[in-house]
């Protein structure tokens, strides 16, 4: 820990994906308050993908009329390879690389976003009318599949040397961060909308987050030292991966407990495949049997799926999922994106917590494992691992809030600017996730790895501990709590 104490507080600030996701998410929702202010279109340009039976109505600009359909995808394209590109060549990445790599990523997520919306395949019932169709599949959220079917497709059976390629410009972490800043610009919207209730939805989240920690990762801890018989050092990455945030946290609790770098490496692997399973599983299920405790069912994927990306996506596949049933079966038409909000809400809490619990294990490692003498943990490693992410969802969701409340800009106002960040950009960065997370995302590699004995364990866990205390948990804390419904959507 020596080499931390000589770290300033803003190190990193311009050198991580992290932080990246913070500059570029705030970035864009300022972008949206400015065109707030002036009623300029700085954001009405970004490419919004639609239901469609005809193939030219697929896409647009978010803001009607603003531009032609292929000058708004064109646009958007030139721009967010712009601000990435810009982002990568701070942090020092092969540009070039980046650029062509994030090319095919990108056109691969757009044929996928295209393909989905098509209303024969993701428009509900209730809708089939407004389309000029009799028929359909009903599956709301396939376009999130569908890129997720693809990326899997390129990362599992395409020639080696092209996968790791592309694995260049497929960043599925960062594009979900920079999606969950804009997230926070939606929550802002809604909290003016709702105030009582968006309060609610983050006390309870809170809630949930703690009653997970106290409970998740001892007994995932015990499982593995007592159960599988394996060291302190892989039981504690194992536990906070399973248990916290996946990926992030082994490799957080990975430096705070000195483990071996392979270890948080080889448990990575493990956390993104069961992740992949994870949410492709879960929202259809949880819409089968959970319909009435949709906000419960949004919070339960929080609690159970271990990486942002995957979280986030099922998130939004539940939501799609769940409104389309709601209103088929209940004929109510909920308000779109709280069942989400309900899910990246409770992962956000968890999170926050990541700098603070590695720090904790660091002092436990050096205080009671490793006693070296007259070694301290400097208190600035919370800083050092805190999501930066987070930050920039609180800053989008708090500005928002707090030009709303103050009424320094109107609700109508904050709508024209902000809507189409925390609309059609973050839904485009969701959908670049998914292809993202489908691309890194390698079956093969457990088996080559043999990490058959750590991925026993893991399913174990997720499945059998982890997932029925997180719905548990979720009900306890969020029961009863249905999202508003959609003006003029009431039956």
């Amino acid at each position: 820990m020596a080499n931390t104490v000589e770290r300033k507080w803003y190190d990193g600030m311009f050198s991580t994906e992290d932080w990246w996701a913070f500059w570029l998410g705030a970035f864009f929702v300022i972008l949206g308050i400015i065109a707030a202010f002036t009623h300029w279109p700085l954001t009405g340009w970004i490419v919004h993908f639609k239901g469609w039976v005809k193939l030219s109505d697929s896409f647009g600009p978010a803001q009607k009329g603003l531009m032609g359909p292929w000058g708004s995808l064109i646009l958007s394209y030139l721009i967010f390879t712009g601000v990435t590109a810009f982002a990568a060549w701070i942090m020092r990445w092969n540009v070039r690389d980046y650029i062509l790599a994030w090319t095919i990523v990108f056109v691969i997520t757009v044929i996928a976003y295209i393909i989905g919306k098509n209303a024969y395949i993701s428009a509900p019932k209730t809708k089939w009318a407004k389309y000029g169709i009799e028929s359909g599949l009903q599956l709301g959220g396939a376009y999130y599949i569908i890129a997720l079917a693809m990326g899997l497709i390129i990362g599992n059976f395409f020639p080696k040397g092209f996968r790791d390629f592309i694995k260049k410009g497929a960043r599925p972490e960062w594009f979900i961060k920079i999606a969950i800043v804009c997230l926070g610009a939606k929550l802002g919207l809604k909290a003016l909308q709702s105030a009582h209730f968006a309060a609610h939805l983050i006390i309870s989240g809170v809630c949930a987050t703690v009653a997970g920690y106290l409970l998740f990762w001892p007994l995932a801890y015990l499982v593995l030292r007592k159960g599988f018989g394996y060291s302190r050092e892989w039981a504690a990455c194992f536990a906070s991966g399973v248990s916290i945030c996946g990926v992030s946290a082994a490799i957080a609790t990975g430096a705070a407990v000195r483990a071996r770098p392979i270890i948080p490496v080889l448990l990575s692997s493990v956390i993104v495949v069961y992740a992949a399973i994870q949410l492709i599983l879960y929202p259809p299920v949880l819409t089968k049997f959970w319909l009435h405790e949709p906000l419960s069912a949004g919070a339960s994927l929080g609690l159970a799926i271990k990486t942002d990306g995957a979280d986030a996506a099922a998130g939004a596949i539940l939501d799609e999922l769940m409104r389309s049933a709601a209103e088929l079966e209940m004929g109510v038409k909920w308000e779109e994106g709280w069942i989400t909000l309900s899910a990246i809400m409770t992962k956000i809490w968890i999170d926050m917590f990541i700098g603070l619990w590695a720090f904790i294990l660091a002092v436990i490692w050096v205080a009671y494992f490793e006693r070296k003498a007259g070694e301290k943990v400097p208190k600035i490693e919370i800083w050092f691992r805190f999501p930066k992410f987070v930050l920039g969802y609180f800053f989008a969701m708090l500005i928002v809030m707090f030009l709303g409340f103050t009424d320094i800009l109107s609700y109508k106002d904050l709508k024209f600017g902000v809507k189409p960040v925390e609309g059609a950009l973050r839904h485009l960065f969701f959908m670049l996730t998914f292809t993202s997370i489908g691309i890194v995302t390698d079956f093969g590699e457990l088996k080559k790895e043999g990490l058959g004995k750590i991925a026993l364990a893991y399913g174990l866990v997720i499945f059998f501990i982890i997932t029925p205390l997180a719905l548990l948990i979720a009900w306890i804390f969020h029961h009863g709590m249905m999202p508003p419904v959609a003006t003029g959507g009431a039956h």
